[in-house]
C-alpha cells in the first residue's frame, strides 16, 4: 500500500522544479540594462504615447465604450438597461447587473468624451502596471531593461492597440489578472480571491481561474472569487431597472454563436458552415491537449508555483478563447503572464512553434489581399483560432516531454527535492517560485 501511495505521490507532485534559480537578496539587474535602457524607453514612451493620444483619440468604427457608457447612463437615469434590439450586429452592452452596478461611476464623469478619454487613460496605465508587476514577480528591478522591453513589445500587439482604439475594459482586467496571480503566489489568498471576483463578474472568461487555488485547497480565494460577483449581483438585481431583462433577453442573445467578429472554434464552425459532428470532433481534441496539458503541469504547483501557475492560467484561458462561444483577438493580451515564463530556465515559449502561435494571435498584421481575396479574409479572421488551437497543442507537449525528461533523468526517486515538496504542501514556502522573494 505504501508503495502504492509513493507511486501515487510521485505522479501528481514533481520531485524537483524545473525552473530553480539561485537565491537572489535584490531585484535582478542584467549586464546591458544601461544599453538597453537607453533604446528601449524612448521607443516604449513613444508607442505608448502614440497608441493613446493618436490611434485611441482618433477612434475606430467599433466603439466598445459607448455601448458601455449608454447602458449606466440608463441605469442611472431609470432606465431599463437591457433594451437593445439583440439581432442588429451593432456592439451591445453584454455585462450583469452586478457589473453595471461596479461600472456605474462612468455614467457620472461630466461629458462623454471626457469619460471616454480617461478610460482610454486609465486602461493605458493599468497595462504599464500589469507589465512593471510581472517584470517584478519574475525578480527582475524596474530599473533593468525588461520593463521596457515588455511596454514595447505589448504596445506593437493588435489586443493592445485595439483595447485602448476600441475604449474596451481589457487593460484594467489584464491588471486584475497580474494581481490575483501576485497576490496567490504569496499566499495572501483573501484578497486574491476578491481581485479575481472583481473579474469574473465583469467577465466570466476568468472564472476557470479558479482552478488555481482549487486544485491546492486554497478555499479562502475560492470563496473569495465566487462572493464578490455573487453579492454585486444580489444587490444590483433591485436596483438596476428592468435586470430581469438580462435573464430572458440578453442570456439567450449570448447562448448564440454569432458568425461575425468571432475568432473562437465555434464562430469559425458557424462561419463556414462546418458540420456538427466535425466541430465536435475538433472540439474534443483541443478539450483532450488542454486537460492532457493542464493535468501534466499540475505535478509543478508546489515545487514551481510560478512556472505552474502563470502557465496553467494562461492554458486555462486560451481555451476559453478557443472553445467559448465567442473569442476575440484582443483577449489574447491575458496571456502576457504566459509569456513572461521565456524568463525562465523553463518554459513552453522556449520551443519554435509557440512563437508561431503568439505571432497569429498577437501579431496586428492585416492578411487582406488583392489577389487572394477570400484566403487574406479568412486569415484576418481566424489567424488567432489557429494561434490559440497550436498553443493549447504545443503546452500540452512541451509539458509532458518535462514530466518524460524528469523521470528519465532519476529525479523522481526519494530525494531532498521530493521531500521538500511534499513539506511545501501545508506551508507558505509554495508561494513564491525559489529565489524569487
Amino acid at each position: 500500500m505504501k508503495a502504492a501511495a509513493d507511486r501515487l505521490e510521485r505522479i501528481w507532485v514533481a520531485p524537483a522544479p524545473l525552473t530553480t534559480a539561485p537565491a537572489v537578496t535584490a531585484p535582478r539587474r542584467l549586464s546591458f540594462d544601461r544599453v538597453g535602457n537607453a533604446i528601449l524607453w524612448p521607443l516604449a514612451v513613444l508607442l505608448v504615447f502614440h497608441r493613446i493620444f493618436i490611434l485611441a483619440v482618433n477612434g475606430d468604427t467599433t466603439d466598445d465604450f459607448s455601448t458601455v457608457h449608454a447602458a449606466v447612463r440608463r441605469f442611472l437615469d431609470g432606465v431599463p438597461v437591457y433594451n437593445e434590439i439583440y439581432h442588429h450586429v451593432d456592439p451591445h452592452y453584454l455585462y450583469t447587473p452586478g457589473a453595471t452596478l461596479l461600472l456605474a461611476p462612468l455614467g457620472m464623469v461630466p461629458g462623454f468624451e471626457l469619460a471616454r478619454m480617461g478610460f482610454v487613460l486609465v486602461n493605458g496605465a493599468a497595462i504599464i502596471a500589469a507589465l512593471a508587476l510581472l517584470t517584478r514577480l519574475f525578480s527582475f528591478s524596474l530599473r533593468s531593461l525588461v520593463w521596457p522591453a515588455a511596454i514595447t513589445l505589448a504596445f506593437l500587439t493588435e489586443s493592445v492597440r485595439n483595447t485602448l482604439v476600441f475604449s474596451n475594459i481589457n487593460g484594467v482586467l489584464l491588471l486584475a489578472l497580474v494581481g490575483f496571480l501576485w497576490l496567490l503566489l504569496r499566499d495572501r489568498l483573501w484578497a486574491a480571491g476578491l481581485v479575481l471576483g472583481l473579474a469574473i463578474l465583469v467577465k466570466p472568461m476568468f472564472l476557470p481561474l479558479l482552478f488555481l487555488p482549487l486544485v491546492k485547497l486554497q478555499w479562502r480565494a475560492v470563496l473569495g472569487g465566487l462572493a464578490v460577483p455573487v453579492i454585486f449581483n444580489v444587490v444590483a438585481w433591485p436596483l438596476v431597472p428592468g435586470a430581469n431583462d438580462y435573464l430572458t433577453r440578453l442570456v439567450p442573445y449570448l447562448g448564440e454563436v454569432r458568425d461575425y467578429a468571432n475568432s473562437s472554434l465555434a464562430g469559425m464552425a458557424v462561419y463556414f458552415g462546418m458540420p456538427a459532428a466535425l466541430e465536435t470532433f475538433w472540439f474534443l481534441v483541443f478539450v483532450a491537449f488542454g486537460v492532457v496539458g493542464g493535468l501534466t503541469l499540475l505535478r509543478w504547483r508546489y515545487t514551481d508555483p510560478l512556472l505552474w501557475a502563470t502557465s496553467t492560467a494562461g492554458l486555462l484561458l486560451t481555451g476559453v478563447f478557443l472553445l467559448s462561444s465567442l473569442g476575440q483577438m484582443y483577449y489574447s493580451m491575458m496571456l502576457f503572464p504566459w509569456l513572461f515564463t521565456v524568463l525562465l530556465r523553463r518554459s513552453v515559449f522556449h520551443a519554435w512553434p509557440a512563437w508561431v502561435a503568439v505571432y497569429l494571435f498577437l501579431s496586428p498584421d492585416e492578411w487582406f489581399s488583392q489577389r487572394w481575396v477570400d484566403y487574406g479574409r479568412w486569415a484576418s479572421f481566424f489567424n488567432p483560432t489557429v494561434g490559440w488551437a497550436l498553443l493549447v497543442l504545443v503546452a500540452a507537449v512541451v509539458a509532458v516531454s518535462w514530466f518524460l525528461a524528469q523521470r528519465r533523468g532519476g529525479a523522481d526517486g526519494p530525494g531532498p527535492g521530493r521531500r521538500q515538496a511534499v513539506a511545501g504542501k501545508n506551508s507558505g514556502a509554495d508561494a513564491v517560485a525559489p529565489g524569487r522573494n
